[in-house]
């Protein structure tokens, strides 16, 4: 999903959409490849900084993406685990202090991560 400060205040709340020949549209889809960007991005980028040269990201590598599915995976759990700790604690089942612990390692694990993806690659 994109990032909504990237698409304004409204979000991404209309749809724009235009018509290439299929030799054109090769074209398009390669270059939008080539640059990493999603389409919508792509055509952000170029049509409204009227930029007609787009920079690619570079290529995760294998050792990237390995990193990334963990993490993703890790932020899953973590978000369940915060959410079951905020249940409970409004049932009465976790007392105040316990509830404030619990949040507290989450918040250390979850700002390691950030750090250890700041520093991938």
């Amino acid at each position: 999903m994109a990032n909504k400060s990237k698409l304004g205040a409204e979000g991404g709340s209309r749809v724009v959409s235009f018509r290439l020949a299929e030799a054109d549209r090769a074209a398009y889809l390669a270059k939008v490849q080539e640059s990493g960007l999603s389409q919508s991005e792509f055509f952000r980028t170029c049509v409204l900084q009227n930029r007609t040269q787009v920079v690619a990201r570079p290529k995760a590598t294998v050792e990237t993406k390995q990193v990334l599915y963990i993490v993703n995976k890790a932020g899953n759990n973590l978000n369940q685990l915060a959410h079951r700790t905020n249940l409970d604690h409004l049932v009465g089942k976790v007392d105040h202090h316990t509830y404030a612990d619990i949040l507290y390692q989450l918040d250390r694990i979850a700002r390691y991560l950030k750090f250890t993806l700041a520093h991938v690659d």
